[in-house]
């Protein structure tokens, strides 16, 4: 409710903001790292920011320092952040000002938020997406609202974000699953150096007519009495109706885009007069005046707020700096899974192949974990995966927790950041590795990034299954290989199986990982269909049985006699390079050891270290094309830790550097590894 009390706080929390911005402004040399503020802004963001309460959940932006202050978080957190501190209480120093990340439980929780524009609308949707199926299924589990209501979330953007295809992405979802959020969208006309007349066809509220059964509604966000109104309607339409809601405010932008892209680069004076003519402050000085407040205690607030900013500043400045030793920390937050569990081959148990091992690891996860839930494309009702690799799921869990999305990779992987942080456990699928690029702004901006970036508090649990590899002419879109890719994002787990045991260990230790494992299964090898891959199908393990990621293993055990002849040599592969190996070993028989890799990061290096040491003979075999591949990386690592060891340089085969693998079935066979081509390379090396 709008009282005199309000209106005064507001006005407090406006001073601040501009305070902060101009002791920010006034001492540029100590504040240099990067940040935004929100001058302009100010009426909006507070408005929005009173609406909430603890058991909610907000993303705010880069430039929403008013509305963390309406949150209750202090001038002196702020700072430390702006200022890379060692307690700055969001990221500890590895993240620029006004990036926050809550937990405490008492303000409203902020998940991890980058500077990638517009970023923030998956995960946040996802984080609606969570809340509105535990208000759902476990709502005992959830903190309630002052009136027993479920949580919203609140995503703020600055409206040249909406042109991004991600912010498509998250409102088409939020609609078509009807999510309670709130799109908070502040158009200050400004996209950078950009207007909005060059850039935009539309604003944020005509564009969002577009989605059949999103709410609308606009204020002028300078007003605050009318931003407090709208944000009022808003906040109450999501937590009652439980359905997504748009806002758009129009508001000035009177500082600059940011401390390194000052507004006279690109501003004119007239364009600035235009921008002052809707400054918030005066207005709300306006405001109080007609509510009975008189100069005094206006001039009284505004005197409190700068001294307090001050001091605020000058403990920020003292504080500590990070200790060197830190940067390492919380890339991954610790698993549970350490160490090999279960039986591997139950006396009584029958083969089954890969992709049945996987669907039976997971339909185990569900039985037993009910906030474990499923989707992307084609993996719910009627198909169950194109590989029938998620088959009679739906039908068996219901389609709350295994259900298809749209043709949307971005949505699919940055939806787990959210579900992550509100305690579901998501599995999700894109359907071919050719297809995952969709989804790399996600995996790279937030997904890899939470944990680190959180400084712990936000790894992100999630399961990425990306079907992969070449056989049977399946064509450039349906037979990459990506692994390489994978890898060069830090954060990232990577796990690829190459048998059904392997697979369901895996998928186990994948899911119970507290960090994002992206499962890569090679297609070639669901069914065992191509000749020489029997042995993918295994016994199927036992219920309870899991093993850690980062262990490699054994596939093919070389005779100790011709090791000590020094006559052997070690073959350090993974998925279809294991089949590739184990038919070229058979024409040198005791000869050759095959590691299995299994996990490509973590990489098990003390396995592979020892094996090549013991040999002094390897060979890397990776289905990449190899320029610039994992493979060539690993064969540098084994040379530089090995190289007093090794009796030959390490002799590395992929496929041909082409950009896509051709349809034709000679051209396919052309360009992969094959087993003569491993058998020529034995040769080489056994006759070195």
């Amino acid at each position: 409710m709008l009282t005199r009390d309000t209106l005064l706080k507001a006005y407090r929390l406006m001073v601040t903001a501009k305070a902060m911005g101009d002791t920010f402004e006034a001492n540029r040399q100590t504040c240099k790292y990067e940040h935004s503020t929100s001058r302009g802004h100010e009426a909006i963001q507070i408005a929005a920011g009173l609406q909430l309460q603890s058991c909610d959940w907000v993303s705010p932006y880069y430039r929403d320092d008013s509305m963390l202050l309406s949150l209750g978080f202090t001038e002196l957190e702020l700072m430390l952040q702006l200022l890379a501190k060692k307690d700055d209480p969001f990221s500890a120093g590895r993240s620029y000002y006004c990036h926050p990340n809550n937990k405490d439980g008492i303000r409203a929780s902020i998940i991890h938020q980058s500077s990638a524009t517009g970023m923030q609308a998956i995960p946040a949707t996802g984080l609606a997406h969570g809340l509105k199926f535990l208000c759902d299924t476990h709502s005992a589990l959830l903190r309630k609202g002052e009136n027993g209501e479920c949580p919203i979330v609140m995503c703020s953007m600055g409206d040249g974000s909406v042109t991004e295809g991600e912010v498509s992405e998250a409102l088409q979802f939020a609609v078509l699953k009807q999510l309670p959020i709130i799109y908070l969208v502040q158009d200050n006309q400004w996209g950078t150096s950009a207007t909005a007349e060059e850039t935009r066809t539309s604003t944020a509220y005509e564009y969002a007519a577009g989605f059949k059964g999103l709410h609308r509604l606009q204020c002028d966000g300078s007003d605050f009495m009318r931003s407090f109104e709208t944000m009022q309607q808003a906040a109450a339409y999501a937590r009652v109706e439980r359905k997504p809601v748009l806002v758009h405010a129009r508001v000035p932008l009177l500082g600059n885009h940011s401390n390194t892209i000052r507004r006279e680069f690109y501003r004119d004076r007239e364009d600035l007069l235009r921008h002052g003519l809707y400054d918030p402050l005066p207005k709300m000085r306006v405001l109080l005046n007609s509510a009975g407040f008189n100069e005094h205690d206006i001039n009284e607030v505004e005197s409190d707020t700068q001294r307090i900013v001050s001091e605020s500043f000058a403990k920020a400045v003292e504080a500590a700096e990070p200790e060197a030793h830190s940067v390492e920390d919380h890339v991954f937050a610790p698993t549970k899974v350490t160490e090999e569990k279960g039986t591997r081959s139950p006396k009584t148990g029958e083969k089954v192949v890969m992709v049945d091992a996987a669907l039976h690891a997971i339909e185990e996860i569900m039985e037993d974990h009910s906030e474990a839930i499923l989707y992307g494309q084609d993996v719910g009702r009627r198909l169950g995966g194109i590989f029938r690799e998620t088959a009679n799921l739906a039908e068996k869990f219901g389609d709350k927790r295994v259900f298809n999305t749209a043709i949307q990779e971005a949505y699919i992987v940055g939806s787990t950041v959210g579900m992550s942080a509100i305690g579901v456990k998501p599995i999700v699928e894109v359907q071919y590795g050719d297809y995952i690029y969709p989804g790399f702004s996600q995996l790279v901006s937030e997904v890899s990034k939470s944990s680190y970036l959180t400084n712990g508090k936000f790894p992100v649990g999630m399961v990425l299954r990306v079907p992969v590899g070449a056989y049977g002419g399946g064509g450039p879109y349906h037979s990459g290989s990506v692994e390489s890719t994978l890898l060069s994002i830090k954060g990232l787990k990577v796990a690829y199986p190459s048998n059904a045991a392997d697979m369901k260990g895996l998928m186990k230790a994948a899911f119970y990982d507290p960090n994002p494992v992206v499962m890569l299964e090679h297609k070639g090898l669901y069914w065992s269909k191509m000749f020489g891959t029997e042995e993918a199908k295994t016994i199927e393990p036992s219920r309870d049985y899991i093993f850690p990621l980062g262990k490699a293993s054994i596939s093919l055990a070389a005779d100790p006699e011709h090791i000590k002849k020094g006559d052997s040599v070690c073959i350090i592969t993974y998925g279809m390079g294991i089949y590739w190996a184990k038919a070229a070993a058979k024409k040198y028989p005791g000869k050759v050891e095959i590691v299995d890799l299994r996990t490509l990061f973590p990489l098990d290096e003390e396995l592979v270290f020892e094996t090549v040491t013991k040999h002094g003979k390897v060979i890397v075999l990776s289905e990449e094309q190899l320029n610039n591949s994992f493979a060539e990386s690993l064969s540098h690592r084994i040379s530089s830790s090995c190289y007093h060891f090794l009796d030959a340089k390490v002799e590395v085969i992929g496929a041909l550097n082409l950009p896509a693998v051709p349809t034709n079935l000679i051209l396919e066979a052309a360009m992969l590894p094959t087993v003569d081509k491993v058998i020529k390379r034995l040769d080489k090396l056994l006759n070195y």
